[in-house]
């Protein structure tokens, strides 16, 4: 570990490396002291943070950064740039990370993103050459402390996106849809499931293609719910519709992805999906509430779809983004 001074002075010394596996416990305590501090409700387990170190193309070494005080993790940053570009050909870098409320103030945070925003924009460089790029960060609530560091370092807000929950101590009527049988997705739908996503997410803003190695990770993930998961599959077997389901809290359901292909569209299935989605969880005893996340200004009504199932809004978040020299 290299050991430095707090930078504003308070004679603290810090130790920075990156995160190793197993310093996961600390880092996961981290995480989720930033989710209770900062009202994100963004809480990971340990096992789901060890998993993100072990994904495809991601090198610890390079690719994270802590600063402990002793034994005690009170920052990190977290890089990650996907392999595709997104739909309009742009290299996206993405950062994650904050500052333990009790060490805010001494210029950790922005110490962190001095050392790793320099890799974000190498690896855009390096995995999407000639293209332009951006990165982008969580800014958290409206007014938080991230997102004024953000601001204060050329980020602007692009995004606003809304927590959406519902409780699961009522289930829900499964509409029947002509045509179309309802299933929980099994190993021999994953590559058709990618296939239905990559087509559904075409016209999603700031989103990308995903490969069929980053696809896998997330569908075999340790915390996927395939049971409380659905899929509207055509007579052919075709994935038209899915509901992609984890559970990263104890009794709660988080939807993942929702999405519906093109030629499917106006038929009612994502609703169908969820319905179904929403009966499994109630019906199993095992969640209290299901929640997900919307883009504020999602082009194809989500929100609205989501309402008209039960979903009520619970916080919004600020994504944050700034380009890349070109």
């Amino acid at each position: 570990m290299e050991q430095h001074t707090a930078p504003a002075g308070t004679g603290t010394a810090y130790l920075w490396a990156p995160i190793a596996t197993d310093q996961v416990a600390a880092w996961a305590d981290l995480t989720n002291h930033l989710a209770a501090v900062d009202g994100t409700e963004e809480y990971y387990r340990e096992e789901d943070l060890l998993e993100e170190l072990g994904h495809d193309g991601v090198d610890p070494a390079r690719d994270t950064l802590a600063v402990w005080d002793g034994s005690q993790m009170v920052g990190f940053v977290q890089v990650s740039v996907p392999p595709t570009p997104d739909n309009e050909g742009h290299g996206r870098g993405y950062l994650s990370g904050g500052v333990r409320e009790s060490h805010r103030g001494r210029g950790l945070g922005r110490e962190l993103l001095d050392l790793m925003e320099p890799r974000v924009a190498e690896l855009v460089a390096e995995r999407h050459p000639g293209l332009p790029g951006w990165v982008r960060a969580d800014g958290g609530l409206q007014g938080s402390s991230a997102s004024a560091l953000l601001a204060r370092r050329g980020y602007r807000p692009v995004r606003y996106y809304n927590l959406l929950t519902r409780p699961l101590d009522r289930g829900a009527e499964v509409p029947q849809a002509d045509g179309v049988e309802l299933v929980s997705p099994g190993d021999v739908h994953e590559e058709a499931t990618r296939i239905a996503h990559n087509d559904a997410f075409r016209d999603h803003w700031g989103s990308g293609p995903q490969t069929a190695e980053v696809w896998h990770e997330n569908w075999t993930g340790r915390s996927v719910r395939a049971d409380m998961s659905s899929l509207a599959l055509s007579d052919e077997g075709d994935v038209l519709a899915y509901v992609l389901c984890s559970e990263w809290v104890d009794r709660e359901l988080f939807v993942n992805l929702v999405g519906t292909v093109r030629e499917a569209r106006g038929r009612g299935l994502a609703q169908a999906a969820l319905l179904r989605t929403i009966a499994l969880g109630a019906g199993s005893g095992a969640y209290d509430r299901i929640e997900l996340v919307v883009d504020s200004e999602n082009p194809n009504g989500a929100t609205r779809l989501y309402e008209k199932v039960g979903f009520t809004h619970k916080l919004q978040l600020v994504a944050m983004q700034r380009d890349l020299p070109s």
